[in-house]
């Protein structure tokens, strides 16, 4: 039986949304599957691997029968993606559960598996706070604190976002204990006080589909539970179960040795000196003096590179030492074309700031070298 018949985009747009969260092997066979469910003329597709939801829909109305079904999210994928653009695609349903493709004189059998089978996440309905921002404000945000987010810490709670609404400002932190990174922005709306711990694969797959547009977005803190609602898609997360630490009292307020510099003249010069900075350790010598900045990385072969940046500086000078990819994150992922520095001494955290801007900073602890 016929079900579905449209231009291969128009599946493969909507499908490529959703499939990121999907995992090949899974423990629930049907959780590497997708669900496409087609009402009137809307085909929606949904994924889940049970911490995330992602739902969305076909932008084009299509024609076919109503159906429900599942199967492999990756295989259909990859059958979507070697089929030429502008190629047809019809979808049949056979008896026995198999879903057949064509396209051209391509012909595909896939397996499905029963759509009353597909688990799907239990949504709360109670909003702890609610509030919209453009997709491109929050794209924005997400990139200046994304880096910072642990990579399978054993402190779970920093392998994720922390999300915090205050009146009428959302902010955005992440840290992986050696630096930490914040973000905020105001709304509109009057928002009580309230946190969640987003976690790292829904930050992730969350800044992949935002777009860097004006159209909004809408963020709902639920129980238990955060929904991200723009377009037609629908991403529902649990959150992380966890007290995130007082980012606060990791921020230095008495450092004195401060000074601007250019963030792309800084970038470069780093990323010309980390050709020999050590493969393992990855440390890099900043050494401050009167009008100047000297940056040194030296390796196990005893190679050595050294830059020089003009500053206008003229405290006491330091030697400080740090994880070079650390730098090279902030000054990546920042759009400012200035960036203030602040350092204390040679044990305490440096500060990144932009100029005249409060909404954003970096706080990097420094290494011994």
């Amino acid at each position: 039986m016929l079900i579905l018949q449209a231009e291969r985009d128009a599946l493969l747009k909507p499908l490529l949304a959703v499939t990121g969260i999907v995992e090949r092997r899974h423990t629930l066979p049907i959780l590497s599957n997708v669900l496409i469910e087609k009402k009137g003329g809307q085909v929606g597709f949904l994924a889940t691997d049970l911490e995330i939801q992602i739902t969305t829909a076909s932008s084009d109305e299509l024609p076919g029968e109503d159906f429900r079904l599942t199967t492999s999210a990756k295989k259909l994928q990859d059958i979507l993606r070697a089929i030429p653009g502008n190629t047809t695609v019809t979808l049949e349903q056979l008896d026995g559960g198999r879903l057949t493709l064509k396209a051209g004189k391509s012909r595909f059998n896939l397996q499905t598996l029963p759509a009353e089978d597909f688990p799907l996440l239990s949504v709360g309905t109670a909003s702890d706070a609610s509030f919209s921002l453009s997709q491109r404000e929050l794209k924005r945000l997400i990139s200046q604190v994304q880096y910072a987010m642990a990579v399978q810490d054993i402190r779970y709670y920093l392998n994720g976002l922390l999300m915090q609404t205050d009146g009428n400002q959302v902010r955005l932190v992440a840290t992986d204990g050696h630096r930490l990174a914040f973000a905020s922005a105001d709304v509109t709306a009057t928002l009580p006080k309230a946190e969640v711990i987003l976690p790292r694969k829904t930050i992730i797959e969350l800044y992949k589909l935002l777009q860097d547009s004006d159209d909004e977005i809408k963020i709902e803190v639920l129980a238990n539970q955060v929904r991200f609602s723009f377009g037609a898609t629908v991403i529902i997360s649990k959150v992380v179960d966890g007290k995130f630490p007082d980012y606060n009292r990791v921020i230095p307020l008495d450092n004195d040795k401060i000074f601007l510099i250019e963030r792309l003249e800084f970038l470069h010069a780093l990323q010309r000196a980390a050709i020999l900075a050590n493969e393992k350790f990855r440390g890099v010598r900043l050494v401050l003096a009167p009008g100047k900045m000297s940056i040194l990385c030296t390796n196990s072969e005893q190679e050595e590179a050294e830059e020089e940046l003009e500053i206008a500086f003229q405290g006491d000078g330091l030697e400080i030492g740090f994880n070079i990819n650390y730098l090279l994150d902030v000054l990546t992922n920042l759009p400012a074309e200035t960036l203030q520095l602040a350092f204390g001494d040679s044990i305490r955290s440096a500060l990144f700031t932009i100029p005249d801007v409060s909404n954003f900073k970096y706080i990097v602890m420094p290494m011994r070298i």
